[in-house]
């Protein structure tokens, strides 16, 4: 008789920087794999990855611990990024799935629901943002002369 036997580590609660970067480093292996959205961080936005995963790291360390290290503003990256190729729900779908996925694979708790939260809405805020800049480049510019 054989007994086949899954060891796993228990999932613990998001509790620091490092817990941080395990979590957005193994978001990032399956980004890159992903058929949907890789092509965005490969081939159109051509990331630097040892510049953009430290970038990362302080991102959600300051949304989730309030460290304040992160300076920057996502959303010009991504409407230069939406220039450049069509992001659409189908790739915030994917990338919001990948990352809960990620956080469920390792971790649980409050910091976990609360990473999952702000990852929805910051993906729904992006799309929002980027469908009302798509409108505005679509809708005729209509000038009045008032006299």
């Amino acid at each position: 008789m054989v007994i086949n036997i899954e060891i796993r580590a228990m999932k613990k609660e998001i509790e620091n920087i490092d817990d941080i970067k395990l979590l957005v480093d193994e978001f990032y292996k399956k980004v890159l794999l992903d058929k949907t959205i890789a092509h965005f961080f490969n081939d159109v936005a051509k990331v630097d990855w040892e510049k953009h995963l430290p970038v990362m790291y302080s991102f959600w360390t300051t949304l989730l611990f309030g460290t304040m290290g992160y300076k920057g503003n996502p959303m010009i990256k991504h409407l230069e990024l939406n220039k450049k190729e069509n992001l659409h729900h189908e790739h915030f779908n994917q990338w919001l799935k990948l990352w809960r996925e990620t956080i469920d694979e390792f971790y649980v708790g409050e910091k976990a629901e609360e990473a999952k939260q702000k990852a929805l809405n910051i993906s729904s805020l992006m799309m929002n943002k980027i469908e009302a800049k798509d409108q505005d480049f679509n809708t005729p510019t209509v000038k009045f002369n008032i006299t």
